[in-house]
């Protein structure tokens, strides 16, 4: 919470902070951190589109068009579960849905970031294939499979298993979060 006065953060107590606050609060940060996902996911599929108009990839084999093909895919539904989020909260706006939103926008932005590995990881072995091409090429997009995987999904995962706060111990209010 800001201090009206200072415009410094003020630590509030989780008995300080209503449910609805909670709720405001939760669903305003997934909505920054969408918006930080939504303008990658959007420049890479702008540029997926265009390698299809290059004069060169009318010469390109099957292997290279199936991989565009399905990293083209990949990146579409990236941009669908990102912003699905936004259109869920305005179609629900003011109908006292909030805590349903955010659970489901937590849903779509977690499969969006999955998407967008796999998208970032087709571009990087399309690439990879162009420039370097053979095995050269599979080495960089295994690369790019293992570190979006680690650092995306495996390490967050890992520390959500040290919490030191069991799950029931957690409010339901918090479980949004």
């Amino acid at each position: 919470m800001i201090d009206a006065p200072t415009g410094y953060a003020v630590a509030v107590s989780q008995a300080e902070e209503s449910h609805q606050r909670r709720l405001a609060r939760n669903l305003n940060e997934l909505l920054q951190e969408l918006r930080v996902a939504q303008a990658g996911v959007q420049i890479l599929f702008g540029f997926l589109l265009s390698i299809a108009f290059a004069e060169r990839y009318a010469s390109a084999d099957a292997y290279i068009r199936a991989t565009h093909l399905i990293t083209v895919l990949f990146a579409a539904c990236s941009v669908a579960l990102l912003t699905a989020p936004a259109a869920w909260h305005r179609l629900l706006f003011r109908r006292g849905r909030r805590e349903d939103v955010i659970e489901v926008a937590n849903r779509f932005a977690i499969l969006g970031l999955a998407c967008l590995a796999v998208a970032m990881t087709g571009t990087i072995l399309l690439l990879g294939e162009v420039i370097v091409g053979g095995w050269a090429g599979i080495a960089l997009g295994v690369f790019a499979a293992v570190l979006f995987s680690a650092l995306w999904f495996a390490w967050p995962w890992r520390e959500r298993g040290r919490d030191t706060i069991a799950d029931d111990d957690v409010d339901d209010e918090d479980r949004v979060e």
